[in-house]
């Protein structure tokens, strides 16, 4: 069974910054696509930072030039490195993957439980 932890969150000032990190484990033969999203109280979850299919990023408008999105393969993790952080970037900030456990299965989207961020004097 595949698991998608998240780590990284927390409470910072506005202007501060935070790393999240996503780690994948369990029977994992391809991933497709894998990014991050959030939540905030009372709204929809939204795309914050993706890499897709094609191994390019995209990027919410809401983020573009502040936060950025990377990964490692070879640890099967994601990382989002967020800087200048505002109080509207307040959410839980979930990881997604799409991943095929085996050769025979077919392309699964896959939740981490997600991690509070907190933006506040």
């Amino acid at each position: 069974q595949v698991q998608l932890v998240e780590s990284g969150g927390g409470l910072v000032q506005p202007g501060g910054s935070l790393r999240l990190s996503c780690a994948a484990s369990g029977s994992i033969f391809s991933i497709r696509e894998v990014g991050w999203y959030r939540q905030a109280p009372g709204k929809q979850r939204e795309l914050v930072a993706m890499f897709t299919s094609g191994g390019t990023t995209r990027y919410a408008d809401s983020v573009k030039g502040r936060f950025a999105i990377s990964r490692d393969n070879a640890k099967n993790s994601v990382y989002l490195q967020m800087n200048s952080l505002k109080p509207e970037d307040t959410a839980v900030y979930y990881c997604n993957a799409v991943i095929k456990d085996t050769a025979d299965t077919p392309f699964l989207s896959r939740w981490g439980r997600g991690t509070q961020v907190a933006v506040s004097s």
